[in-house]
C-alpha cells in the first residue's frame, strides 16, 4: 500500500484494540510500527497484523538498527526486518539518525557527533542496510540534550547523509522545536534547509516542560501550538507530506487520539487550499 500527501497516521498498538476482532478506525490513513515489537510473534499477533495491513498501508520505525555505531552492522537484525517487509508488504522502513548500541544495547538513542568522519562512517552503514532491504533507508532527526564542539552543523550533518547516501528523511517537526529551544537554533530555518523532495512523511508529538529553556522529548502530552504552526510552516515549504501522531506515555482515550489526527489533515488540506488560491491569483496577474 502507498502513501499519499494529504494522509494522517498513528502508532499501532495492541492494547488499543479488541484483539479478537481488529477494526481500525477509518480516520487514520496509515499507521506506524516498530518492527521489533512483532518480527518475533506469529499465530494471533501475526493475523492481527495481516489484518491490519489489509485495512490501511503500514509504515515500520525501528528501534535497534544503531545507523550511527562503531559496533559491527547487525546484518543478521538487517535480514529479519526485510523479511518482516516483504512477508506484510510494508514499504517504508525508518529509523533514528543516532546509535543505540556500544559493545552492548545502551536502551537509549544516542546523538551521533556532527563530524565528517561520523557523516563518511553513518553513509558507509546506510548504504548496506539499502543494499540489503532493497529499498530506501529513510532516517529521522532526532532530539538530544548534549553536542560536543563539532565540525559541522545539525543541518549539515543531515544533509550530508542525505546527498550522500541516498536515504530518505523523516522529517520529525517536533524533535525541531525541542532542540531549537534546547539548543538555541531558529526552527524555521532548520526547516528551511531540510533537503528538499526527501521528506517521505513526519512526526508530530508533544513534549514535557523540564524548564523554560529545556524541553524533553517525551510523546507523552498534546500537541503544542508552536509544533502545530511549525508543522504547517514545514509543508509550505516542503509540500503537504503524510505526517503521523507519536503518543508514547499517558496515552488517552483513542477518541481524544483523533481529534489530534483530524488537525493534522485540517491543517494539510488548509495549506493546500492556500497553494490552490495561490495560484489562481498568479493565473490572474
Amino acid at each position: 500500500m502507498t502513501l499519499y500527501s494529504t494522509q494522517a497516521g498513528l502508532g499501532l498498538r495492541r492494547e488499543m484494540f479488541d484483539l479478537q476482532n481488529v477494526e481500525l478506525p477509518r480516520s487514520v490513513d496509515f499507521w506506524e510500527l516498530a518492527p521489533e515489537n512483532w518480527m518475533a510473534h506469529g499465530g494471533k499477533y501475526a493475523e492481527i497484523l495481516r489484518s491490519c495491513r489489509d485495512q490501511a498501508p503500514l509504515t515500520t520505525h525501528g528501534l535497534s538498527l544503531s545507523i550511527g555505531s562503531y559496533d559491527e552492522l547487525d546484518t543478521a537484525f538487517v535480514s529479519r526486518v526485510r523479511a518482516f517487509l516483504n512477508k506484510y508488504q510494508i514499504n517504508v522502513y525508518s529509523e533514528h539518525l543516532s546509535y543505540c548500541s556500544a559493545d552492548s544495547h545502551l536502551y537509549d538513542l544516542m546523538p551521533i557527533p556532527f563530524s565528517e568522519a561520523a557523516v563518511s562512517h553513518v553513509v558507509e552503514r546506510v548504504q548496506r542496510v539499502q543494499d540489503m532491504l532493497q529499498r530506501p533507508l529513510v532516517l529521522e532527526n532526532v532530539s538530544y540534550y548534549y553536542h560536543a564542539h563539532d565540525e559541522l552543523s545539525e543541518i549539515e550533518f543531515i544533509k550530508n547523509i542525505v546527498k550522500r547516501s541516498g536515504c530518505k528523511l523523516l522529517l520529525d517537526v517536533n524533535n525541531v522545536y525541542v532542540n531549537s529551544v534546547n539548543h538555541g537554533y531558529d526552527p524555521y530555518v532548520f526547516i528551511d534547509e531540510m533537503p528538499k523532495e526527501t521528506v517521505v512523511y513526519g512526526h508530530i508529538a508533544g513534549h514535557y516542560d523540564e524548564r523554560e529553556d529545556l524541553k524533553i522529548d517525551t510523546h507523552g502530552a498534546d500537541v503544542i501550538e508552536p509544533v502545530w504552526q511549525l508543522l504547517k510552516y514545514a509543508y509550505q515549504v516542503h509540500g503537504v507530506f503524510p505526517t503521523l501522531l507519536e503518543r508514547d506515555f499517558n496515552i488517552p482515550p483513542l477518541t481524544e487520539l483523533l481529534q489530534e489526527v483530524e488537525r493534522i489533515k485540517t491543517i494539510q488540506l488548509d495549506v493546500l487550499s492556500e497553494e490552490s488560491n495561490s495560484r489562481q491569483i498568479l493565473g490572474t496577474v
